[in-house]
């Protein structure tokens, strides 16, 4: 895949049509996080916005982690794992916490999101299991995830920016054809019309299936959907 110019960086303080809500912004701190008693000591995530909004705890990732941790626990044993768009990683540290995982744990996002990313693995004792990683959307992927062939792909809350659209399905692509067998799990709120042009054109090139899930009823009433991509045929 030939090299692009880096993913369009956003500010949280941002304003401009390309733009949908964020929550409320707040100072940094750190929360516990037991994703409804699914995860037993409970993960430590410092949220920080001065480095962008993927430094907050978005809702999409708590839903994200929620099935992976729920329903996927025991599968993942093997499972060759990278998150993508981690922000301060929330679901790839979850899933460390609660899965008996054998491979080191990619966290990836700008370089912006880097120091977050790398306090939230020392928060929680994963330095040896979970390893944060710069990855530009649309960009050639780095050697080591060339080398780790991931299988299992964690994206929640990647569309939001609109403008980074076609490059998150690019990287979505490139994930994809390192592995035939692949998955990316894929959670996002719906905010715009956008957001469903991005899925209209996801379909386009990927397998794309509504996951299952016992509070689907519940998250889809806040405009969540929960899929899984995968390689056409």
């Amino acid at each position: 895949m030939l090299s692009r110019s880096p993913s369009p960086e956003f500010s949280p303080l941002s304003i401009g049509e390309d733009f949908a809500a964020i929550p409320t912004y707040k100072a940094a701190s750190t929360t516990s996080i037991d994703f409804s008693n699914l995860l037993e000591p409970p993960l430590q995530l410092h949220e920080d916005l001065k480095s962008g909004c993927g430094g907050q705890l978005w809702p999409a990732g708590m839903v994200l982690a929620k099935q992976m941790l729920r329903y996927h626990k025991n599968y993942l044993q093997d499972a060759r794992i990278l998150e993508l768009g981690a922000g301060g990683g929330l679901v790839g540290l979850g899933v460390a916490l609660g899965c008996p995982v054998v491979s080191p744990i990619y966290l990836t996002d700008q370089e912006n999101m880097l120091s977050l990313m790398e306090r939230n693995v020392t928060l929680n004792s994963l330095k040896s299991r979970v390893l944060p990683l710069v990855l530009n959307w649309g960009d050639e992927l780095p050697k080591e995830v060339i080398e780790q062939k991931p299988n299992v792909i964690l994206a929640a809350d990647c569309v939001y920016f609109e403008p980074a659209f076609p490059l998150l399905l690019l990287t979505l692509e490139a994930l994809l054809e390192l592995d035939s067998e692949a998955v990316i799990y894929f959670c996002f709120k719906k905010r715009r019309r956008a957001d469903m042009q991005f899925m209209k054109n996801a379909r386009k090139k990927f397998v794309v299936e509504e996951i299952e899930d016992e509070d689907r009823e519940t998250f889809s009433k806040e405009g969540l959907f929960l899929y899984t991509f995968k390689r056409k045929p």
